[in-house]
This record gives structure tokens, sequence and C-alpha cells, in this order.
């Protein structure tokens, strides 16, 4: 049932892309807003875990309120796999017209000094186009992390995908990951890292939203080790065609303190201006999985087994 499970999950996104690229444009978003509104409408786990995000996010708004934001967030989740589906067929015009970003001279004029660039973003609306946006309209290349996902087919297709819109694609697992990118920093190239989960259980502790979250040292420790300009950024829809988004003040390595020290002052500050992006506009975060300690925590218990020990397994997630 497993294979067979992992074949269908493979195909369907196959054929995601080989169909939905070639449909027009109004088509494609209809066909978008349908899908997350019956997935929205059953009700399933991953739309009351958003749900359940946000009520974090907003925490004075009334089930009725909760309701619309997951509806939207789930429309808001589907155009960024619409758009994704979408764009190997963008020409470089269209991806220029499609992203506007507020303040990108931070960004530039830290490739410009050499020392390299860590940009860290949330979930919010789609970082695969933002990072096409950089590439083309900017003309700067990048390196980034790709989650391993299951099926290995399924992990596969979207390395080649992200490495067809010209995005150097290093695998999350397998120890190699962070001297390749301190390389390509010291070299004072561009390494784009989507940093409000944590994917190795062993993250530095965050203040999000009012409670305990763990987010990855991994953008901070490369700043410290490399030099590089770490960057915060947040992106979201405002209901046009276009992708809105900031790059906000540099997070500056401390003066002083232990490396685990600076690491966790500067993993909070990555944490604050994600806090602030998300927000502004929490329809566009697209956190389908658990997050905050206490509810990582509560699926342990519910989860461990006759040996008192969690069973280790990886929660499914965007890529």
């Amino acid at each position: 049932m497993s294979a067979l499970k992992d074949r269908l999950t493979d195909g369907l996104y196959g054929l995601g892309w080989a169909t939905v690229k070639k449909l027009p444009e109004p088509v494609a978003a209809g066909l978008g807003r349908g899908i997350a509104d019956l997935a929205w409408k059953r009700r399933g786990p991953r739309v009351l875990r958003l749900e359940a995000n946000l009520a974090r996010v907003v925490p004075d708004a009334t089930p009725e309120r909760l309701a619309e934001l997951s509806k939207a967030g789930m429309r808001s989740y589907m155009r960024y796999w619409m758009e994704s589906f979408r764009l190997p067929t963008w020409s470089r015009e269209q991806v220029g017209r499609a992203v506007d970003i507020k303040d990108i001279h931070l960004l530039e004029e830290g490739l410009a000094s050499g020392r390299g660039v860590v940009l860290a973003l949330p979930h919010l609306a789609n970082w695969d186009l933002a990072g096409v946006w950089a590439t083309r309209a900017l003309g700067v290349p990048f390196t980034t992390v790709a989650e391993r996902l299951e099926p290995e087919s399924l992990y596969d297709r979207f390395v080649a995908y992200r490495e067809s819109l010209g995005m150097e694609v290093v695998p999350h697992t397998g120890g190699s990951a962070f001297g390749r990118l301190a390389r390509r920093l010291r070299a004072g190239g561009l390494v784009c890292l989507v940093a409000d989960r944590d994917l190795s259980a062993s993250g530095t502790e965050v203040t999000f939203f009012g409670e305990t979250a763990r987010m990855p040292a991994g953008p901070a420790i490369l700043a410290q080790q490399t030099g590089a300009l770490l960057l915060p950024a947040t992106l979201w829809y405002d209901g046009a065609a276009v992708m809105r988004g900031r790059i906000h003040p540099p997070v500056e390595v401390p003066g002083t303190g232990t490396r685990a020290e600076k690491t966790a002052l500067m993993t909070q500050a990555l944490a604050d201006a994600f806090a602030e992006g998300i927000a502004e506009h929490p329809e566009d975060w697209h956190m389908l999985q658990r997050l905050w300690l206490a509810d990582l925590e509560e699926r342990g218990a519910d989860e461990r087994g006759t040996d008192g020990r969690a069973p280790e397994r990886s929660e499914g997630g965007t890529a």
C-alpha cells in the first residue's frame, strides 16, 4: 500500500506539472481556487492544523474569522502550486512583472559588497517565484536547500524542477549541505533558505507569537562563520496578479557572547521579522504542519509507543 501511495503521489504531481502549465492563466487560477475550496470544505487534518496555527497568529479572531482566514489561506496555498506548476513556461518579462519587492537595495548592496548574502524567508506566498525573480530579473544565481521528500522520485522531481529554474539545490540531509552553502557565501554568492520551521529537531528555541517554537540555526551560523549579510524577507499576495515582498533590515552578528548565544539572538531576530510579515498577511502563511513546541510535544505523546519512545518519522511538509 505504501508503494502504491508513493506512486500515486508522484503521479499526481507529475500530472500537475504536465497539465496545469498548458492551461490559460484564468483557467489555472480558477482551478486552483476550486481545489482549495474543496479541500477547505472537507476540513481535513491539514486545514485544521492551518486554522490552529492561525489562531496563535490572530489570537483575538472569532471562529468565523478563523474560518475566513483558513479558506483564504488554502486559496493562497493553491495559488502557490498553480504558479509553481506554470513557472517553467514564464518568460523573463512575465516574471519581472509578477513580483514587486520593497527595499531590494538591501539585497543588491549586500551582494555588491562581495561578502555574500543569506536571505531567510518564512513559508509566505510563493518563495519559488521569488527565487526565479532573483535569477531572471536581478540576474543573481543562488543556492538553496531542499527537504527530503517521500517518495524519492518526488524529491528528484522537485530538485529537477528547481534546477531548471536556475537554482542550485542542496539536499537537507547528507552532511555536506552546510559546507557547500558556506563556500558559496565566501565566494560572494547568494543563499536563500526557508527558515521558519526546523527540520532537524535540534533547532534554536525562539518566542514566536508569544509561545516557544524551534527555528533552524543555519542562517545565523552561516552568517557568523562566513561574514555574510543575513537578511530576512517576507512575501505576500494582495489580491492582484503581482506578488509583493519586502527585504527587512539586516540581522547583525552580536559583538560579544558565545556562538550559541549569538545564534539564539540572531534567530530570535529572524523570528521577529517573520512574525511581523505573517501578522500583516496571515492568510498567505502556508504553515500546514505543527510548529510550536507545545503542539509537537502533544503529537509525541499521542504517538508514543509501548516502549516509551516516540517513533522516528518526519512530518510531511511543503517542499
